[in-house]
């Protein structure tokens, strides 16, 4: 879906969860690693942010666990499975450990200033049967990046606008000798968001209006059969089969001037910047013109009530969604504000000025179905699968049928 601070530098807003209490707490958190590399991994931004915490909370400790995105949401599953699930977990969905009565509602946790302070849709978002489970921690949207040296030696002189255009111009990036005209990560790690840009981009999604789920439309047939015959096909995804190129080799790749065009979030920025890469950034072609909706992301904090602790557990929280930890943060990995203050802010700011057009389309972006009991095992699904419906004899109606009916079957078994 925040930045390394100093302790010194940090004063906790703390709201109204009463007294963390006298006796020793030790608060246990897994959280998700947003950086590219062991030099800038979420591990040191939380254990700073622990050290200022207990440093005013002598009888709190915060023991914090960070993995990366392929492993913590099945590192957390395997806790709560187990018996001992986290006091506090920051993953990629919420609603299934809602559903089974796992998590401390929201207003059991947070100050009401800083439940307020969320923006709405994502609080919204981060409710299971009108509820508030799901905390927003951090937000992003996707645009279409593209190397602006590759296409001008490739004597491209506009990004495209629409899927024959961009298949032209990842001929034209392949003629020239690019190794990845477009990469395509439909690898394990977060195939589910390359599927929901492309899903959109040809007029629909995982989901319809009133959340059934409409995996195999005739749209997403098309635009997984068009993607299959004329970029995968065509050798223009480069020599990674899709279904083995997860996001992060992806995003080096294209940090290291080797892809010519791909979906990205506004962490690509830095990295691609802090390489050298000249880049620029329009809106998802459509099949006849600029996608009418794109892609919104919004990663999740939760509480689990099994070990108590709800008092100490909203007193960190509070902290953690200060103003200025929620900027650190965003700035640093290059993701959205999830707070409208800190959203103001960044809007308001000329140093965040990269940031504003993924600042700007966020309020009418398109979310993945977190809302659902059953999106995280379609999740994993589409994730397993996805890469198969592009690879030689792959048949796209069979393969998002199969994961239409399986999406289906999982919606009904967690709604009984």
């Amino acid at each position: 879906m925040i930045a390394v601070v100093s302790a010194l530098g940090m004063t906790a807003v703390l709201g109204g969860c009463g007294s963390t209490g006298s006796s020793d707490v030790t608060l246990r958190l897994v959280a998700a690693d947003y950086g590219d590399s062991p030099t800038n991994s979420s591990k040191e931004y939380w254990e700073q942010l622990a050290k200022a915490y207990e440093a005013k909370h002598s009888g709190v400790k915060i023991d914090v666990s960070v993995y990366s995105w392929k492993d913590v949401d099945r590192k957390v599953k395997e806790m709560v499975d187990a018996g001992d699930a986290p006091d506090m977990a920051q993953i990629g969905a919420y609603a299934d450990y809602a559903a089974a009565d796992k998590l401390y509602p929201v207003s059991d946790l947070l100050s009401i200033p800083t439940q307020a302070g969320f923006l709405s849709q994502l609080s919204e978002a981060g409710e299971w049967n009108h509820i508030q489970y799901g905390i927003p921690f951090a937000a992003s949207t996707r645009v279409l990046f593209y190397n602006k040296t590759l296409f001008a030696k490739a004597g491209i002189t506009t990004p495209p606008t629409t899927w024959s255009e961009l298949a032209a111009d990842a001929e034209a990036l392949k003629g020239d000798g690019v190794k990845f005209p477009y990469a395509l990560p439909l690898g394990p790690e977060e195939a589910q968001a390359e599927t929901m840009q492309w899903l959109l981009s040809g007029g629909n999604g995982y989901t319809d209006d009133v959340g059934t789920y409409t995996i195999n439309s005739a749209q997403n047939v098309d635009t997984f059969t068009w993607l299959k015959d004329e970029l995968v096909g065509k050798g223009l995804t480069g020599p990674v089969a899709p279904g083995e190129l997860n996001r992060a080799d992806a995003f080096a790749a294209f940090a290291d001037g080797r892809v010519g065009m791909l979906n990205g979030h506004p962490t690509l920025m830095k990295q691609a910047a802090k390489k050298g890469v000249r880049f620029g950034m329009v809106p998802m072609p459509g099949r006849t013109g600029v996608s009418r909706s794109s892609m919104g992301v919004a990663d999740w904090m939760m509480a689990f009530k099994q070990h108590g602790h709800a008092d100490q557990v909203g007193d960190f929280l509070d902290f953690v969604y200060t103003d200025k930890n929620v900027l650190d943060f965003s700035r640093q990995y290059g993701l959205l504000p999830v707070t409208s203050s800190a959203s103001d802010t960044m809007a308001q700011s000329a140093r965040d000025e990269d940031l504003h057009p993924f600042l700007e389309q966020l309020p009418t972006s398109a979310l993945y179905p977190v809302g659902k009991t059953s999106w995280a095992a379609v999740s994993a699904d589409v994730k397993k699968s996805i890469g198969q419906v592009v690879a030689p004899g792959g048949s796209p109606t069979g393969i998002l049928s199969r994961l239409q009916a399986e999406a289906t079957t999982a919606d009904s078994r967690n709604a009984s």
